[in-house]
């Protein structure tokens, strides 16, 4: 019998991946079959259950994905001297996992941020799922911290705040960008950007009646 190479099983992996999170994107975990994901998927169930032997399994493996490629993508980041700011860090992470993602489509709009809504919305009812969710949530937030000691090592960034303060946040600012753009529709990743910039901007000073700013 001829080997399966490992550039076919990762494909017919990523194949199920993609249709199965068109699936949850469209149609929510639970009334998504696994019949809906091999009709997406274009395989017969013994192709899909060769790699997951369920739901439970394949949105376990989306969401770990994309958390260990945003984990990975910071940690490479506070290795490097200096690390980007905050706003140009956070629009390059962002903007690489959408693009990874920018063939998933449901009704014309990007599938990622709809499937992120569907997943918090499946965590209060399944535990396991919304412990994978708290590992990986908890090796982000670690991440980022990590670059903020380094802002604050570097004198970059105030040392009088609590560097985990300081990842929620950041972390809180792109979830909500991302709940808006399942609810309103597709935004550039620049909004964002942009946006953190301006907050990164403002100075304790007040500003006088000319509009200069005054110590």
């Amino acid at each position: 019998m001829a080997r399966v190479s490992q550039e076919h099983l990762d494909a017919r992996r990523r194949q199920i991946l993609d249709g199965a999170a068109l699936c949850f994107a469209r149609n929510g975990f639970h009334a998504t079959s696994m019949q809906d994901v091999l009709k997406e998927a274009e395989l017969s169930a013994g192709a899909v259950y060769r790699y997951f032997s369920g739901k439970e399994e394949l949105i376990a493996a989306i969401v770990s994905e994309v958390l260990g490629e945003v984990r990975e993508a910071f940690e490479t980041a506070a290795e490097q001297t200096p690390p980007p700011p905050p706003d140009r860090l956070v629009a390059a992470v962002l903007s690489r996992t959408l693009a990874l993602r920018e063939n998933l489509t449901v009704d014309g709009q990007p599938a990622f941020p709809r499937l992120v809504v569907q997943v918090w919305s499946e965590i209060p009812r399944n535990d396991g799922l919304a412990e994978v969710l708290r590992e990986g949530y908890g090796s982000v937030r670690e991440a980022w911290a990590r670059i903020v000691r380094v802002y604050q090592g570097s004198g970059r960034m105030r040392s009088d705040i609590e560097p985990d303060h300081v990842a929620r946040t950041m972390i809180a600012a792109v979830l909500g960008f991302i709940a808006q753009q399942a609810l309103f529709g597709p935004a550039p990743v620049d909004v964002l950007r942009d946006g953190l910039r301006a907050l990164m901007s403002m100075t304790d000073a007040e500003p006088d009646a000319a509009g200069s700013q005054v110590g």
